[in-house]
């Protein structure tokens, strides 16, 4: 996939727990472990709004963009 999310990167920086982080959001552990590890297909804006509220970030902090070429050289 071409989107990464950078979750674990922003949960590092603010020094915050992913239970503490599922606490604050509102979702479940498994549900943000699926978006932790790239497998979530969709993430509502509503989601997202709070994930950025939680860690005072912006959505660029956790979503970044790489192009197919770029993920099959790795």
């Amino acid at each position: 996939m071409a989107i990464i999310i950078n979750i674990d990167v922003m949960l590092a920086k603010r020094k915050m727990s992913v239970t503490e982080l599922s606490e604050r959001v509102g979702i479940t552990m498994a549900n943000l472990s699926i978006l932790k590890n790239g497998k979530a297909k969709a993430i509502r804006l509503s989601t997202l709004d709070s994930i950025c509220k939680a860690l005072n970030c912006q959505p660029g902090d956790i979503l970044e963009y790489r192009s197919d070429e770029d993920n099959q050289e790795k």
